[in-house]
């Protein structure tokens, strides 16, 4: 999985430097992220579907962005993340990708340490707030997989 991961990754840095060639839309904002709404796909294990936390993310194109944070994960438990967006497609001025990057915390992953994910995700931002919302994949016992909004605010 690491692999495939590492692959994925310098593919998105890539397409992402090529991106960048090609983006007539250069951007400076800094944004204030929430933790997370999560609707869980199992929701028969009594799993945590608010999922508090404090964020920034740093948007530098109309395409790509940096993020990093913690928040309180499904599992009951503190998780940190760090990642890249890379949103090259848009439709009615939401933003599709994803987002490629690593969380630590979940207890049945790697013992609760860092682990790479490449989650889908769609953004909308209208002037100073904006919404992120992900897909995140069921892994096994390990991840339980759900679709989460996490709500933000530029700050500058």
């Amino acid at each position: 999985m690491m692999k495939k991961t590492a692959i994925a990754l310098a593919l998105l840095l890539c397409a992402q430097a090529q991106a960048q060639e090609q983006d007539s839309g250069k951007r400076s904002e800094l944004w204030l992220a929430t933790g997370f709404a999560t609707y869980h796909f199992q929701s028969d294990k009594d799993l945590n579907g608010q999922n508090p936390g404090v964020g920034i993310e740093y948007r530098f194109s109309d395409v790509a962005a940096v993020t990093a944070g913690r928040f309180y994960n499904s599992d009951r438990d503190h998780s940190k993340y760090v990642g890249v967006y890379y949103q090259p497609w848009s439709y009615r001025g939401v933003k599709m990708g994803a987002v490629v990057g690593a969380f630590d915390g979940y207890p049945n992953m790697r013992d609760g340490g860092w682990f790479p994910a490449l989650i889908p995700t769609a953004t909308y931002e209208y002037k100073r707030v904006g919404v992120n919302l992900a897909v995140i994949p069921t892994y096994k016992n390990r991840l339980h997989g759900g679709i989460s909004l996490q709500l933000k605010f530029r700050l500058f």
